[in-house]
């Protein structure tokens, strides 16, 4: 091998070497957790640090408060109580205080009115004192008499409602009592003392004064009611001597102590002094006694006086009222009860006009004071309220701190699960290693062991151990799917691949079930589907082939059908017909409705926009693909169609007794499917069939629609007779992709009209045997027709042939008629190999089943020098005799610490397929060390310090495929792998690869 072709590999892909994470070093946050009791994320960012701490921050202080709690509630609940009789105390002051406010304002008011009621009565008696010193000692003689003054007093009681009665005494000296006597023709009569008599009206027998005096106030006018008076001396009684001097000693009106009037009841005596002139306000007393001629009463009746202010305020709350006379220390009562209770009282002082003496008047309610509800209700509701905060609160915590406990448990748990889950995963990798590669032994060495010269019997047995070793390995690649859904590590590929090679690969792999049961087997894809998609083409084969897999199972006679088409196409049919379709089927056996397998498609709501559709075309790359797969089987019970989907469930026992099976194939579809943004549905009827669907979104690739078909067969026209358009428009589909112009026809009658009319035929004409057994009795003409025809070739005729169809009934028709038989189901690789046989453009020797041999592809690795590692010597036993058979040669080695030394450049391998797992070295520590050689080789050679081995070399890269039987693990996603055990034709097909 040459340095130059080495270097030409360059861009061969293998297992790369992995660079270690960075460590956390912003801002020294890696220290962090050092200085702060939290835990930390091994990435952390600022934001993320600030939520961290504020997260943490805000659960301790939650801490803080439940740890707390337990005396918080107990200390608010008492802090409440303190609080609702504070509330009750102050409440009942405020109400107090306003009831003492509303009983201060009424007693007020009451003692204003009675003040202000006296305050009239007294200018009113002083107004009389006037008239009396005008009209009697400024006339000369007198214009008032006892009759005169008496009716003016009646006549103007009005104007002093607190009066009983009114007199005038005029002031005598000694020395004129006499003439005065004379003149009023009465003697001078004596009062008697407050001790001896508290009325100052005589009795009989009256003594007149005897003893002398310097002076009398002798009353010689008085109202009628007290002109019994009259001839008093005033200054004859203490009390009245006393008010008499202070009156003309002071010039204003003075009252007397209480006493009691005639009528019994308390009264006081206002007294006026009369001057002869007018003295001017700062007049000394000496001057106004000089001044003094005469004296004026009044009678007051305190007790009237009230009963009169209270009568007017009646309509107002009722409280007790009693006046007291103050001026001495023990108060004299003036008006109402001597009881003064126990209750809140209020005093207001009145002011009669004498300042000598003082007056009061105390009031209180009547009633008693009534229950302070509203501070009551207040305050009981305030705890209430309160104490429903705390219950709330407190429950509140308690459900917090429960839900906390619960997501610590739940967290535990979670933790365990991910332990178990990790452990089953760790344990199905390991099992999946163990198993998977004493049968990459086992199902290799029977592969060789097919290759050998063996008769029909031992044949049988190595297909039989071989389909057996097949089926296993299917039954743990579909557990190992399953425990990857569960675990979340299914991923899906995104390469280029064909799709309508992957439906043929499907059809070969099923060709041989369907003619063992006579089932016609075919597949058809819309010209609309691109011809190169990017996507998982292993998980679309793994869900059309457990489809097609259980049509297959379930079905006895008819036809499997699997189609190919994009959204849009069916988009203008979304109308779902019910009932059973019998016409227009592949093989005429009634199938049901495809549209019902997916009429409950979200996609296809219609009420939905184009932009709710993850598949409209809004994307000029995205392709939306719905792949049916239609068949004429047992169907499904309507009462098993719910749980279809369920993993490990099945219809029934017996289904599973007599096909088998692990139930869980369509779940894995369905989760495929759904990782594809797609959906799956089906519609089933018993004794009729059963047809599932599904959607895919992929991606176009970039690639030519006719670079894959053959340039041999783009001049040749074809013909196809089929009386089923289903059917023949399957074969044209076929055709058509090798290049074929095809025409359809299904009246034989017409078309053998046309020949004979000279129409220009076809260059193949493909008749299906069912065709040509209904038209028995017009096919020989239609031969004969086609191969007299005056033309220098005449058409290859070729038949049809259904599995179903009698083999000996076949041969003996195309021996009759010296036809081509092409065997169904149909497959583009078959159907180019088949017309390039009739039309002599093949070695029939080379062909075998319309598969070409061995002998071309043995020159692929002609003597390409391949390097083998693993430790297990089966493998390699199997590997080696893989690549020798395509002309390889093959060096093993069974460790990694060899194919290092091996590998070691310069070397003269050309590729190398390496196990993962492999103790003392596993694979991806030895590549790390293959690769940093290779580097240090490569930076030799850009500074020119290349050995002599490696002159011509630009860059040297050895291409490392990985072999591991593990597909479990994530690590081995971002390698090419070759899985164990490897098939030989996937063996050709990374080779290949390399090769170009």
């Amino acid at each position: 091998m040459t340095g130059t072709a080495r270097g030409g590999r360059g861009g061969g892909a293998g297992m790369e070497e992995k660079g270690e994470a960075a460590g956390l070093g912003f801002l020294g946050l890696d220290r962090m957790s050092l200085l702060l009791p939290l835990p930390l994320p091994e990435k952390l960012s600022a934001r993320t640090l600030r939520a961290h701490l504020c997260s943490y921050y805000l659960n301790w202080r939650w801490r803080w408060v439940r740890d707390r709690w337990r005396w918080l509630l107990p200390l608010w609940v008492l802090v409440w109580v303190v609080a609702s009789c504070w509330i009750l105390w102050f409440m009942s002051n405020q109400a107090v205080e306003k009831r003492r406010e509303s009983l201060a304002s009424m007693c007020d008011e009451r003692a204003r009115m009675l003040q202000d009621q006296f305050n009239v009565s007294m200018n009113h008696l002083q107004a009389l004192a006037i008239l009396v010193s005008t009209f009697h000692h400024s006339k000369s003689p007198s214009a008032i008499d006892q009759m005169t003054f008496a009716r003016y007093a009646e006549r103007t009681a009005f104007e002093r409602p607190l009066t009983s009665g009114v007199a005038y005494a005029v002031r005598v000296t000694h020395a004129e009592r006499e003439q005065f006597e004379r003149q009023q023709g009465w003697s001078i009569k004596k009062m008697y003392s407050s001790k001896k008599q508290s009325s100052p009206s005589p009795g009989l027998g009256d003594a007149e004064v005897r003893e002398p005096a310097e002076e009398y106030a002798l009353v010689i006018f008085a109202q009628d009611a007290y002109k019994h008076v009259i001839s008093f001396d005033m200054l004859s009684g203490n009390e009245d001597r006393e008010n008499v001097l202070r009156a003309r000693e002071s010039g204003k009106g003075v009252l007397t102590a209480p006493f009691k009037l005639l009528n019994n009841r308390l009264g006081v005596i206002l007294t006026y002094t009369v001057y002869k002139t007018e003295l001017p306000p700062n007049a000394r007393p000496q001057e106004r006694i000089q001044a003094a001629i005469g004296y004026l009463g009044g009678i007051f009746d305190i007790e009237a006086l009230v009963d009169k202010l209270l009568h007017q305020l009646a309509g107002k709350q009722s409280i007790m009222v009693n006046v007291y006379d103050t001026t001495n220390e023990r108060p004299i009562s003036m008006y109402g009860s001597n009881d003064t209770g126990s209750g809140m009282y209020y005093k207001s002082t009145l002011n009669f006009g004498d300042p000598s003496r003082k007056h009061e008047m105390h009031c209180r309610f009547m009633q008693k004071p009534p229950w302070p509800w509203l501070a009551i209700t207040s305050s009981f509701g305030t705890l209430v309220i309160a104490l429903l905060i705390g219950y709330i609160f407190h429950a509140t915590v308690k459900r917090i701190a429960k839900v906390e406990d619960d997501f610590q448990k739940m967290t535990e748990l979670k933790k365990r699960a991910e332990d178990a889950d990790v452990a089953k995963s760790q344990f199905l990798a390991t099992v999946s290693h163990e198993i998977r590669t004493p049968m990459n032994g086992v199902l290799g060495m029977l592969q060789m062991l097919m290759d050998t010269d063996l008769d029909t019997t031992q044949q049988d047995y190595v297909r039989t151990a071989q389909a057996s070793g097949k089926a296993l390995v299917s039954l743990i690649n579909e557990v190992l799917d399953q425990a990857k859904i569960e675990s979340g590590k299914l991923e899906l590929e995104t390469v280029p691949f064909d799709l309508r090679s992957v439906c043929d690969d499907i059809l070969s792999l099923f060709c041989g079930k369907a003619q063992e049961k006579g089932l016609e087997l075919a597949v058809y894809v819309s010209d609309q589907v691109p011809e190169t998609l990017i996507g998982d083409p292993g998980r679309i084969r793994q869900i059309i082939t457990n489809l097609v897999g259980n049509s297959i199972k379930f079905t006895e006679r008819g036809h499997i059908y699997l189609t190919v088409h994009v959204i849009e196409e069916v988009m203008p049919s979304l109308d779902v017909e019910t009932g059973i379709q019998y016409a227009n089927t592949l093989s005429g056996y009634p199938v049901v409705n495809r549209k019902r397998s997916w009429e409950n498609f979200r996609h296809f709501n219609r009420e939905l926009n184009s932009c709710e559709m993850p598949f409209a075309p809004g994307a000029s790359d995205s392709v939306s693909l719905i792949i049916s797969v239609e068949d004429t089987g047992v169907g499904i019970p309507f009462e098993a169609q719910s749980r279809v989907f369920t993993p490990f469930m099945q219809v029934g026992p017996s289904i599973a007794r007599i096909h088998g099976g692990t139930g869980i194939g369509l779940s894995i579809s369905k989760c495929l499917v759904g990782l594809m943004k797609g959906e799956i549905g089906f519609a089933s009827k018993p004794q009729v069939g059963s047809t599932f669907t599904f959607t895919a979104v992929l991606t176009r690739a970039c690639s030519s629609g006719n670079e894959n078909k053959p340039s041999e067969f783009k001049e040749i026209s074809a013909l196809v007779f089929d009386h089923r358009l289903v059917r023949a428009k399957v074969t044209k589909y076929h055709l058509q992709r090798l290049g074929v112009q095809t025409e359809l026809t299904t009246d034989l009658d017409q078309y053998i009209s046309k020949v004979n009319c000279g129409l220009r035929v076809a260059k193949l004409v493909l008749i299906d045997k069912e065709t040509w057994l209904k038209e028995s009795h017009s096919m020989p003409m239609l031969v004969s027709k086609l191969r007299n025809k005056d033309q220098p070739d005449s058409p290859k005729l070729f038949l049809l042939e259904n599995p179903k169809s009698s083999v000996r009934n076949s041969s003996h028709i195309s021996r009759e008629f010296h036809l081509n038989v092409i065997m169904k189901p149909l497959r583009a690789s078959m159907l180019q190999v088949s017309l390039q046989r009739a039309m002599g453009g093949i070695d029939k020797v080379n062909c075998r089943n319309g598969v070409v041999g061995n002998s071309t592809l043995g020159s692929l690795l002609h003597k390409k020098q391949i390097l083998v590692i693993d430790d297990n010597i089966v493998n390699l036993k199997v590997a080696a005799g893989a690549l020798k058979k395509y002309g390889a040669e093959v060096t093993c080695a069974d460790s990694g610490k060899k194919a290092i030394t091996l590998l070691k450049p310069p070397h003269s391998f050309d590729a190398c397929f390496m196990d993962i797992q492999m103790p003392e070295m596993d694979g991806f520590e030895a590549t790390k060390r293959i690769r940093v050689m290779e580097r240090d080789l490569n930076e030799q050679i850009v500074r020119g310090e290349v050995p002599l081995e490696c002159a011509n070399v630009q860059r040297w890269r050895t291409p490392i495929l990985a072999m591991t039987a593990d597909v479990i693990q994530a690590t081995w996603k971002d390698f090419r792998l070759e899985m164990k055990p490897p098939m030989f034709n996937s063996i050709v097909h990374h080779l290949i690869k390399l090769q170009n």
